[in-house]
């Protein structure tokens, strides 16, 4: 007689509740070899996460590619969800990478994405791609920035214009959002103030809330709305500093296919002059170096 058949014969004549006691007690010791966490932490965050993305369960197990009684099953802890599946959920949810730990670590798993430091050997060939963004793109100013949009590298342009306001490689555009002199530096500060803030709060939304962000969009909402609401292709930033005037706009780049939480957030913001006499002021400004 066969392992097999010896096994059937066996579950043939094992009362259900007997069976389903022995594979809890499997299943349990299989798990308390992953990382210790509670359980009761997953359900929680799964459904926070479909809320933030106003999914229903079926919706959600559409997209994932499972029944919706499975997503009911996680949401209640009946059911435990693998690794795979969290990978399913995060894609579906469209996550950050940093969200995605988070929940494996609930589940009980370890963290897959790692942070590496911005200085790190591995990070070469994205520290000298993003020089290369921005210093190709000298006259116009740019930058790159991380989550809390901290500064990572700036070029020279960028540096000229930004200094006298006090923001330097290393600083926090937030902190220079939340500064009572910035206003005076921009000359239709209430239409930046109004976009920033919608930008700032789209980003803590897909991040599923970020406290800080959060906090500047609070605050840059306090600024009355402009009174011009012109419907140009975008809103420019317009900078005054003495008789100098600029009128910029900005694209934002980021990377395709990130594997690391900073890469995951880093955008490289570029700065294009809005009319003729902002590009002449910024090729005299590089010209001159400032």
């Amino acid at each position: 007689m066969t392992f097999l058949s010896s096994f059937w014969i066996w579950r043939q004549n094992v009362p259900g509740e007997v069976i389903e006691a022995i594979t809890c007690k499997v299943t349990d010791a299989v798990l308390g070899a992953r990382y210790a966490a509670p359980m009761t932490e997953f359900p929680s965050t799964l459904k926070t996460w479909r809320a933030a993305r106003r999914m229903s369960q079926l919706q959600l197990a559409v997209e994932a590619e499972v029944s919706s009684r499975h997503i009911s099953f996680l949401e209640t802890g009946r059911a435990r969800p693998s690794r795979e599946m969290i990978g399913r959920l995060g894609d579906a949810l469209q996550m950050p990478l940093d969200a995605r730990n988070q929940m494996l670590l609930t589940a009980g798993f370890a963290p897959r994405y790692p942070q590496r430091r911005w200085e790190a050997d591995e990070m070469a060939p994205i520290r000298d791609a993003v020089a290369h963004m921005l210093d190709t793109h000298a006259p116009y100013p740019g930058l790159a920035v991380d989550r809390l949009w901290s500064v990572l590298r700036m070029n020279a342009p960028a540096r000229l214009l930004y200094g006298p306001l006090g923001l330097t490689e290393g600083g926090s555009m937030l902190d220079l959002l939340m500064s009572d002199h910035l206003p005076g530096h921009i000359e239709n500060w209430p239409a930046v103030a109004h976009h920033a803030a919608r930008r700032l709060r789209i980003e803590s939304a897909a991040q599923g809330g970020v406290a800080r962000l959060d906090a500047v969009a609070e605050h840059l909402a306090q600024v009355p709305p402009p009174s011009d609401r012109s419907l140009a292709p975008v809103v420019p930033t317009i900078l005054r500093a003495g008789k100098m005037r600029l009128v910029l706009f900005a694209t934002i780049a980021q990377f395709g296919t990130p594997e690391d939480l900073l890469l995951d957030d880093l955008k490289v913001e570029l700065y294009f002059p809005a009319d003729p006499e902002s590009g002449a002021v910024l090729c005299a400004l590089a010209q001159n170096g400032g």
